[in-house]
């Protein structure tokens, strides 16, 4: 934290001087921004901010106004797409949107040549029922051009939208301004390394009392993208901001969302929410059919979940409210998430199980630093059982009891029961997800292998594996799969429990393949784990900035057996080797024999929990360092 803290005053006063020379009014730049070849700080940076501010300002009517200018330097051709912009609003209402001063800036010899927006720059699309999106496409645009542009939006929900002050690429300068009357209050929450400068004064100019805060960060380096993150906005420097309370004296008095006990019942009262779960009439002669001879509750937790499954098919929308209604959408077969699982829940509880709907924040919508009732967007249903919560989601086709999508695996979420009390639900996987490889084959005197394989997935990697087999019919799939591994043919291809999904799944094939190994002096060179072999090592770089997210434990086994050509014996034979990283965080074990002309292998790679601390990366860049290095390593057979 010391050298980050360095780096920033760094990065703050090398750039201060520049900043200063820049004028942050639109259509006030100069021929040096122009001339500027690459970024002052990240020389590899394909575009920058050169400036961007926003002001929200809120009468004490509610009527909100949203402005943001933004200046934008394209450094590289791999920036260009920084001059396509998107910008969203509610559906119907073109009006409330407007975009302004759009500009390209380029030096031509020596002068500022400036191409304004044209006509066919501009598109509509239309997003969901409830947005649209206005685009635009910036003009004349070259390495070396500087972009302009003003965004208003007017009217719509008493909010204030999130302001990023990090972005992909780096910014010289960021302001947010907000201007919010005395009768509003909202809750602040910063989050992020970088934390703004801030300033707020009360201000009586606009014929009642409101409050003036502004925040400004200055040389905010670009975020780099790393494997096996949840979601980057939430190590985004940035500020949001949730209405908290409206305060008329001697008229009204409102909170909304000061804890998450206080959020949870506030949801819960939500009429497409609530009296959603109360409604049971729709479904009570179909389900009393369904549990004729169910009395086990784990019999009636998988035949309802079961049902809803394979009845109401998901319109992939999110949201904690319900869309159509349970009713409608049970007698339509199609609904939102919580259509679907809310509908879920009531049944399980029609059916004498303790059920409550658990509000969680999908993996794309990031995680909720603070109480709010943006801060889910998803609902799904939890069971208490003696031996703890059992979790459901019956919008995935592949999705079991306990093995969510992993949409679905953000943390925590919270389960709301009758009496509106709530409870932290953890939704991250603890029992390992298992990946079991049988591998067995002969080697011919002129390399040719041909063997046969098994591999079965259990739990979450079985989840992922009838998602991807979804995706493509089975020849597809076999041929890509010869392609992608040298070429080899496969033959006597199978699947075994591939739609009984509370089943591990698992595929057999036989093989042969002639470009397996190297034959280098008459010796032949072998990888044992062939087309199984990862060679990629994720974590390579010295420094990492977020926690390593795997989504669940695993567990990958590979069992192998080789039988030699005749008349070779082996040369170099890979020494076990075993791993164990401390707190159980993982294993590796590599173990090896050689008996008369067979070699037998035993690898192990398991990973115990699912989300690594940053404060563990080195112990596990150490660890998959060691693991690559070991799986990569050559059997060599030489002729008697």
């Amino acid at each position: 934290m010391k050298f980050q803290g360095l780096v920033i005053i760094f990065f703050l006063c090398i750039g201060f001087s520049k900043i200063n020379a820049q004028n942050f009014t639109l259509g006030k730049l100069s021929i040096a921004e122009l001339e500027e070849k690459t970024h002052s700080i990240d020389s590899s940076a394909p575009a920058a901010v050169l400036f961007t501010k926003g002001l929200v300002k809120i009468n004490n009517t509610g009527y909100t106004e949203r402005i943001t200018q933004t200046r934008i330097k394209i450094y590289k051709k791999e920036g260009y797409h920084w001059s396509n912009m998107q910008f969203t609003f509610p559906s119907g209402k073109l009006s409330a949107i407007s975009i302004t001063d759009v500009y390209t800036y380029n030096l031509v010899d020596g002068k500022i040549v400036k191409s304004k927006l044209k006509s066919e720059g501009e598109f509509l699309n239309k997003i969901t029922k409830d947005f649209w999106a206005k685009k635009i496409a910036f003009p004349d645009v070259k390495e070396g051009s500087i972009l302009e542009f003003q965004v208003k939006i007017i009217g719509g929900s008493l909010n204030i939208p999130d302001w990023d002050f990090q972005k992909s690429i780096p910014v010289n300068f960021s302001e947010f301004k907000t201007i919010i009357p005395d009768v509003f209050s909202f809750k602040k929450n910063m989050k992020g390394f970088f934390i703004p400068k801030s300033n707020s004064q009360v201000a009586q100019t606009y014929g009642y009392l409101a409050m003036e805060s502004t925040y400004s960060l200055q040389n905010v380096p670009a975020m780099k993208e790393e494997d096996f993150v949840n979601n980057m906005d939430n190590y985004r420097s940035s500020i949001s901001h949730e209405l908290e309370a409206i305060t008329i004296p001697g008229q009204i008095y409102k909170t909304f969302s000061s804890n998450w006990p206080s959020v949870a019942k506030t949801i819960y009262e939500f009429e497409d929410f609530g009296p959603e779960l109360r409604k049971t009439g729709y479904f009570e002669e179909d389900l009393k059919l369904l549990l004729t001879d169910k009395i086990k509750p784990e019999d009636k937790t998988t035949a309802i979940f079961n049902y809803v499954k394979s009845n109401i098919k998901w319109n992939k929308h999110l949201g904690y409210g319900c869309e159509k209604g349970v009713r409608k959408a049970y007698k339509e077969k199609s609904g939102n998430c919580a259509d679907i699982n809310l509908m879920l829940t009531a049944m399980l509880r029609y059916a004498g199980l303790e059920a409550n709907p658990v509000l969680i924040s999908t993996r794309s919508n990031g995680i909720s630093f603070f109480p709010s009732t943006g801060g889910f967007n998803y609902v799904i249903a939890g069971i208490e059982t003696p031996k703890g919560m059992v979790l459901l989601d019956a919008t995935d086709d592949y999705a079991t009891i306990n093995v969510l999508p992993l949409r679905d695996l953000n943390w925590v979420g919270r389960s709301i029961r009758k009496d509106g009390a709530s409870k932290i639900v953890d939704l991250m996987p603890k029992k390992s997800s298992a990946d079991i490889v049988a591998l067995s084959f002969e080697i011919s005197e002129s390399g040719k292998i041909e063997g046969k394989a098994r591999r079965q997935y259990a739990d979450y990697h079985a989840l992922n594996f009838r998602e991807k087999i979804a995706k493509e019919n089975e020849d597809v799939y076999i041929e890509k799969f010869e392609n992608e591994n040298n070429k080899i043919e496969l033959s006597d291809y199978k699947r075994v429990n591939e739609n009984e999904f509370a089943l591990p799944v698992s595929e057999s094939f036989s093989f042969a393949g002639a470009d397996l190994v190297e034959i280098i002096g008459g010796k032949i060179y072998l990888n044992p784990m062939l087309f199984f072999l990862n060679e990629k090592n994720p974590f390579k770089q010295e420094k990492r900035e977020y926690p390593v997210d795997f989504g669940f434990p695993s567990l990958q086994r590979y069992n192998i057996d080789i039988k030699l050509p005749e008349n070779f014996t082996v040369e170099n034979l890979p020494k076990p080797v075993a791993v164990v990283m401390e707190d159980n965080l993982g294993v590796f074990k590599f173990d090896i024999a050689l008996s008369d002309n067979r070699i037998q292998l035993s690898i192990i790679h398991q990973i115990n929990e699912a989300i690594v601390p940053i404060g563990k990366y080195d112990m596990l860049k150490e660890y998959y360092k060691t693991m690559i290095a070991k799986e990569t390593e050559k059997i060599v057979l030489k002729r008697i």
